[in-house]
């Protein structure tokens, strides 16, 4: 954008903020397509506005075409702003590129690249030899629009689901009391957030010493989910009872459970007869490897410290979003990250970014520790 005239530059990073809001209306409901936002003008006028709005039907770009044409409006010679370069392919839906040239579409502001295989560079130049001016937007819009599709890029980039790690802990450190218990920690605003998140999640997982010990649902309740989350158990020896609320629910929304190569066979049998879906990995990688391969691209890491210590070790947690409630355990505290951990404190880990904010009387930390 920096070729632009000073107020040109302004109306185009207005243009894609506009995008990006229109953007998030889908998230939740796309997955593992990306968050699309796209917003047609022409004469300095707003004309049609667009998101992907569900998994399979139709993209931005076409649904503000569809909007501009809905209001009478001609999008012929219109500028589109779009938060990730037209798709060139055929998928769920035709190429956008072949939209937007039918169109007569005559300038096109992406925010960013789609770093997949089947996508990279292919949309722009198709446009490009349409005739079509296309620009790549650059500051903060740019990174916005990055950021705002992180579990598509991954996947895209490496087989792999994002993975967010939620935990609570006490001001003290501790993520339990001495007794064990750790129900609750964190406030009910708190935890009417994290059911928000598992709605948005491809996967909610946990360990097997979570399962036995909660027997827990792992679905998001109390708040308008399009749609439940998988839920995925590392269960090594494939322990998990055949009468746990997850086996019960398996046919309401999928349950796999991640096994080393020892798992009993009767087990791991046992439970696929139940309905259950089963991975047999030796690592934490190739397990993850597995996840992505059944279409999730996102994993939010509900477990307990030796879960969470093993993805840490492996360099596997993308994102990490903690509640520190205002109560002081006192003690030994538990920690949040079991293993050996950093030698010294320049071995560390250092997020690349932290945001923090309040939620009811406890303080959220979401720290970022990598970016696709």
């Amino acid at each position: 954008m920096t070729t632009r005239s000073q107020p040109a530059a302004d109306q185009d990073a207005a243009r894609l903020r506009r995008a990006l809001e229109l953007a998030e209306r889908g998230r939740g409901a796309v997955a593992p397509n990306p968050l699309v936002g796209a917003v047609l003008t022409a004469g300095g006028e707003v004309i049609g506005e667009g998101f992907h709005a569900v998994l399979g039907g139709a993209h931005a770009e076409v649904a503000a075409i569809e909007d501009a044409r809905g209001r009478g409006a001609d999008p012929a010679g219109a500028t589109l702003y779009v938060t990730l370069e037209p798709c060139a392919h055929h998928g769920r839906q035709p190429p956008c590129t072949d939209a937007i040239l039918a169109a007569g579409i005559a300038r096109v502001l992406v925010a960013s690249e789609d770093p997949s295989e089947k996508a990279s560079g292919r949309g722009p130049g198709i446009l490009r030899d349409g005739g079509v001016e296309v620009a790549f937007a650059e500051g903060p819009e740019a990174t916005r629009a990055r950021l705002l599709n992180q579990a598509f890029r991954k996947l895209a980039r490496t087989g792999r689901p994002l993975v967010v790690h939620k935990a609570a802990i006490s001001l003290d450190g501790a993520t339990a009391a001495s007794s064990g218990d750790s129900r609750w920690i964190s406030g009910a605003e708190s935890r009417a957030l994290v059911h928000g998140w598992r709605a948005q999640a491809g996967a909610v997982a946990v360990g097997i010493g979570t399962a036995l010990a909660d027997d827990p649902l792992l679905t998001a309740r109390d708040v308008d989910a399009r749609r439940q989350p998988a839920r995925v158990v590392f269960d090594r020896e494939a322990r998990l009872p055949l009468e746990s609320r997850l086996v019960a629910t398996a046919d309401e929304s999928p349950v796999l459970v991640v096994c080393g190569a020892g798992a009993p066979a009767e087990r791991t049998e046992a439970l696929r007869q139940r309905g259950v879906g089963t991975i047999t990995a030796e690592t934490l990688a190739a397990a993850l490897v597995e996840i992505g391969r059944r279409g999730i691209d996102s994993l939010l890491l509900e477990g307990g410290a030796t879960l969470a210590g093993a993805f840490l070790a492996a360099g596997e947690i993308d994102e990490l979003r903690l509640f520190v409630a205002p109560v002081l355990l006192g003690g030994a505290a538990r920690p949040l990250y079991a293993g050996e951990g950093a030698a010294t404190i320049s071995d560390a880990l250092r997020p690349l970014a932290i945001e923090h904010e309040r939620v009811g009387a406890d303080l959220l930390l979401r720290a970022r520790l990598r970016e696709w």
